[in-house]
């Protein structure tokens, strides 16, 4: 199997032999391992300068990039940030990374349109729309599902696109922004809808949220997207409970410390790795990753101290002959 086929087995549930997939939503490490800027923090300055001919190069810069991160680290996704954040540049992508690799990488972009945690700024403001407009706010999410649909549609064709990861976080470490009513009112009636339409037009949908989801996890599950990401730990989310619940309903894709990657000893990585895999790995249905994303900043010796672990341990039984 290809690493996009064992990705796929994993989001469906199916048994797997061999190593667990793993993939992470960002490697922003790019300069220490490669010597090169990571897509995302390429400047749009310089691109809005440049011919043609020069946006090209570039373009096959980044797929090259892309590409040699998954190689190295042996991942079975490519979450593509595409730079500008375009369709078209999304397409050109997509093309690329195809060209180079044919169907080896299960490719994903973002694709959420749904409420998240507002920012400082517009948290008081938003606060007072919840109460004063909820109708107005419900029908931005409307349109911003519609949107997103119509985006996808346009996006869809052979070779393209496998998946959306959709990335609005709804929590903090102590709990949800919302409470799980006002969660139920204005957040998962439009998730649902916006996972249903990706699923309809034959994408696999993960939802990403960090923090303590466990007052509205099973609103959701009840969206069913295809898998969820982080499970975050330093929102006291425990993966073992999670798997317990919803483990035979959807993926689930998480969670080592990423404080710890951050901070933790080598011994200390070590060990919320091998617990991420022994709560994970029983009865399949998971993927292996940190609890958001290699970030910059974070020491590379502590993301290859991580996956030591998975590649001596996170290997499923191979079937009997």
């Amino acid at each position: 199997m290809t690493p996009r086929e064992r990705f796929i087995a994993a989001l469906e549930r199916r048994p797997l032999t061999g190593r667990v997939p793993h993939f992470e939503l960002v490697f922003f490490l790019t300069m220490e391992a490669f010597g090169k800027v990571h897509p995302s923090h390429r400047n749009y300055g310089q691109w809005l300068q440049m011919e043609e001919q020069e946006r090209d190069l570039h373009r096959r810069d980044m797929a090259d990039l892309y590409i040699a991160t998954a190689e190295r680290y042996e991942h079975s996704a490519i979450f593509i940030h595409p730079n500008p954040d375009t369709p078209g540049e999304l397409s050109r992508m997509v093309d690329l990374i195809r060209e180079r690799t044919d169907d080896r990488y299960f490719l994903m972009a973002h694709g959420d349109a749904t409420f998240a945690v507002p920012n400082g700024t517009e948290m008081e403001a938003f606060s007072c729309q919840l109460v004063e407009e909820p109708e107005k706010l419900k029908a931005q999410t409307a349109g911003w599902v519609q949107s997103a649909l119509e985006r996808a549609a346009a996006l869809r064709r052979p070779g393209g696109l496998d998946g959306f990861a959709l990335c609005a976080d709804y929590c903090f470490n102590t709990g949800p922004f919302l409470s799980p009513a006002k969660f139920a009112e204005f957040v998962t009636p439009y998730l649902a809808e916006l996972t249903r339409g990706y699923r309809d037009l034959g994408y696999y949908v993960i939802k990403h949220t960090d923090g303590n989801i466990m007052p509205i996890l099973d609103q959701l599950v009840q969206t069913k997207p295809h898998a969820l990401h982080s499970l975050d730990p330093q929102g006291g989310v425990d993966l073992a409970e999670v798997k317990r619940l919803h483990g035979h309903e959807l993926c689930l894709i998480g969670n080592v410390h990423c404080g710890m990657m951050d901070t933790g000893t080598p011994e200390q990585i070590q060990a919320s790795a091998r617990a991420a895999l022994r709560h994970g790995m029983p009865g399949g249905g998971y993927i292996f990753s940190t609890s958001n994303c290699i970030y910059t900043g974070m020491p590379l010796a502590s993301y290859e101290c991580m996956l030591k672990v998975w590649r001596e341990e996170g290997n499923y039984p191979e079937a009997a002959s």
